[in-house]
């Protein structure tokens, strides 16, 4: 078997070999819709909804009396206080202090801990896992699009303003003792079945997890107990739309292609693998890839602890200092975006890149080059339509200068008239006009959300 450092050599470097992969954006191998996508993304925001995560992530259970050292060692967080039952948002840098990745922390038990997101993170904690000197044990549950055995378990998430009396009905009565990112249990047809508690829209909700086997039987009873509430099952084009909604950079361009102390590490991964076979598209041109990487204050990870030794800690204390980009969310224009649907009427190749809705970006790691005045000011990437604000959104990082309320432009297309992925048409490149508005967007949001990225001890 290849590994991800042989394909880079043939590609003539990581950029060449992103650039040119020809897959789209990360799948949700769910049903597009169980109704329509409008109504789906608008539940969260006005009643309830059910989300299936089953599928689409990769869970990693790390176990053994090291279970919290190997963690300590890879993550920017604190763990004086984690445990069981307790959650957090795991991030992990490079030696550089460039971001991995994220990924969303279960303490199962007080040295079992499942690593749950897309796999560039649990596939860094497996290697120094198994290359360091840590006595764990590692078991994967690979995602759907790469597992023939079936899932594990299940995993569902209820959000939405009437999630909390949905979730009480289910379990018979008041929920109790569940504190914001932490675990309990709820009853669920006389199943005790382990929830994380968050929430989204403003509003407290659950993630439900068990044995695979019991998912449709949980499922027929939460769509039974919200039939009254307005729960509507999302589907994949609705989820594709909530991290930007919400605020969360669903998935940063791993950095782990160009640092040389992370060469044993391209070896141990396969070129079958995410990290070998995820797409770099948008209008953002640069000849180094280290230009798309971020730091963890880029992201609005706030929450690096320097009180322990971790891989990254000095890069990160000797750029504490340094300016770093902020998150933002850029509302488009409504006339530049109807121009660009405007100009699929025209002949040839004299029309914009397409925005197929509700989610129009159309690579893994999206970036689109952001201007003020003509200058560079930073990027955007995961352009959605939000069914919510009624308006074609973006998450965005850029620099200090840019102040809420300013007017920015995104380059909207690829250069040159399009790479060579099957899923980029021919087409000329357009400015969108974009207001810069915090993120999450919406005030009740903003207001009520409590995203993974605030960190919870």
């Amino acid at each position: 078997m290849g590994t991800l450092q042989d394909k880079i050599d043939r590609s003539g470097g990581a950029l060449n070999m992103l650039q040119n992969s020809q897959i789209g954006q990360y799948v949700f191998p769910i049903a597009p819709e169980f109704s329509n996508w409008r109504d789906e993304c608008e539940a969260w925001a006005n009643t309830a909804v059910l989300l299936d995560q089953s599928h689409h992530m990769t869970d990693l259970y790390v176990e053994g009396p090291d279970t919290i050292r190997l963690l300590s060692d890879l993550a920017i967080n604190n763990f004086k206080t984690f445990g069981r039952n307790k959650a957090k948002q795991l991030v992990t840098c490079n030696h550089e202090g460039q971001v991995i990745g994220d990924a969303v922390l279960f303490g199962l038990d007080d040295f079992r801990v499942n690593v749950v997101g897309r796999p560039h993170v649990p596939n860094w904690v497996q290697f120094n896992a198994v290359k360091g000197n840590y006595d764990v044990v590692v078991e994967r549950d690979e995602r759907t699009l790469g597992n023939n055995r079936g899932r594990r378990s299940f995993r569902f998430e209820v959000q939405g303003p009437n999630a909390w009396a949905i979730l009480e009905k289910l379990n018979g009565g008041p929920i109790e003792d569940i504190k914001f990112f932490s675990m309990g249990k709820i009853k669920i047809n006389g199943r005790n079945v382990r929830a994380l508690k968050h929430g989204m829209a403003g509003a407290p909700g659950l993630e439900l997890f068990g044995p695979a086997e019991e998912a449709e039987e949980v499922r027929a009873a939460i769509l039974e107990a919200g039939r009254d509430f307005g729960l509507l099952q999302g589907g994949a084009r609705a989820y594709s739309t909530a991290s930007t909604e919400s605020g969360w950079f669903a998935s940063v361009l791993p950095a782990i292609y160009s640092d040389p102390q992370l060469a044993d590490y391209r070896r141990w991964l396969p070129d079958k693998g995410f990290e070998a076979n995820a797409s770099l598209g948008g209008s953002m041109v640069s000849d180094q890839i280290e230009d798309f990487y971020i730091t963890p204050w880029d992201a609005g990870y706030k929450f690096i602890d320097f009180n322990h030794d971790f891989i990254g800690r000095d890069a990160l204390l000797a750029k504490q200092e340094a300016p770093h980009l902020r998150k933002v969310t850029l509302v488009w224009d409504n006339d530049d975006v109807v121009d660009i649907f405007r100009s699929q009427f025209n002949e040839g190749d004299e029309r914009f890149k397409f925005m197929e809705a509700p989610a129009a970006y159309y690579a893994t790691f999206p970036f689109d080059a952001v201007t003020a005045n003509g200058s560079p000011v930073g990027f955007s990437t995961y352009v959605v339509y939000s069914s919510n604000a009624r308006r074609w959104i973006s998450l965005a990082l850029v620099d200090a200068s840019v102040a809420e309320g300013d007017t920015v432009e995104v380059t909207w297309g690829e250069p040159n008239g399009g790479s060579n992925r099957p899923v980029v048409e021919r087409h000329k490149q357009t400015q969108v006009r974009a207001v810069v508005a915090p993120s999450p967007v919406a005030s009740k949001i903003r207001q009520g959300y409590r995203p993974y990225q605030v960190e919870a001890a």
